[in-house]
């Protein structure tokens, strides 16, 4: 890095845009940043870091550096936010290092959110919960729709679905998928309960008798089934054989909503899909037609 470039990086105030003085000299480059003018972004998706792989990044840094710059915004004062990269910034800081290579990129706030939340989708070791928490502000903050969300992380509009519906779950049962008590095909089973309470009755069966999913699966079923004859809205589901759930667990993943298929031992069976209003109507409509 030239001396130019850090007198610019002194000089230079908040970029947000590239009509801002000395936008086209620093951004798109990278330079190396003292840590004390880098702040971590107050939107970041990511709620956890593990202190224990921390420390194993930070003496990794020690013995080779930082083979990834952070992503940053120039902020006023000679100050970064960091867009992406914050678990490379801390274990720098446990590492003790004095400054740190950083690629400057042209963002406002909203972009940087939204850049600061793909970013992550992206990474391996987010999860699940975490991921869904990011696909939820993408809709909400960043007013994106689930097929742009789908164009931009490059991934299916079926999968941005099935974690969304996550959120649906029980706060404890959330918790226990974040902590990996519990698979995604757990969870995704237990989803179709309504009922918070019964989720959390089978969540802790599935910990305690070590259920598979297919067990969580049936037991999902059976309970259905129990309610259906209880309120007599729907005929006996015992012979709902498992690949007609499955195929109601797929039906009500891509429409978003809830299923229900039965089947009579002789084949004869019906789908019901119910929705509140119109405009749900005319959603569900235009998903059977794609």
């Amino acid at each position: 890095m030239g001396r130019g470039l850090s007198a610019l990086l002194k000089e230079t105030g908040e970029i947000n845009s590239a009509q801002d003085k000395n936008a086209d000299k620093l951004i798109g480059n990278i330079a190396e940043i003292e840590i004390e003018k880098i702040k971590a972004n107050p939107d970041q998706p990511r709620t956890h870091f593990n202190k224990e792989l921390l420390e194993e990044l930070s003496i990794s840094i020690k013995q080779l550096g930082i083979i990834q710059p952070i992503t940053v915004r120039k902020n006023a004062n000679s100050t970064f936010t960091i867009i992406s990269g914050e678990r490379r910034f801390r274990a720098s800081k446990l590492a003790g290092l004095q400054k740190i290579p950083a690629y400057i990129r042209l963002a406002d706030d909203q972009t940087m959110l939204e850049m600061a939340l793909v970013e992550n989708i992206q990474r391996e070791e987010l999860d699940a919960i975490e991921i869904a928490l990011s696909y939820q502000r993408l809709i909400d903050e960043c007013q994106l729709t689930q097929e742009e969300m789908s164009e931009r992380v490059g991934k299916k509009r079926s999968t941005i679905t099935n974690y969304l519906r996550l959120l649906k779950l029980q706060p404890i049962v959330q918790a226990g998928l974040r902590d990996k008590m519990i698979s995604m095909g757990h969870a995704r089973a237990i989803i179709n309960v309504e009922d918070l309470e019964k989720q959390l009755d089978l969540y802790h069966n599935a910990i305690a008798k070590d259920l598979n999913v297919r067990q969580i699966e049936e037991a999902v079923r059976k309970l259905k089934a129990t309610s259906d004859n209880n309120t007599n809205e729907a005929p006996k589901a015992e012979s709902l054989p498992p690949r007609f759930m499955e195929i109601q667990n797929e039906l009500a993943t891509k429409l978003d909503t809830e299923v229900n298929l039965s089947r009579s031992k002789r084949g004869k069976g019906k789908i019901v899909i119910p929705f509140k209003n119109d405009k749900e109507f005319e959603r569900i409509l235009s998903l059977l037609d794609n």
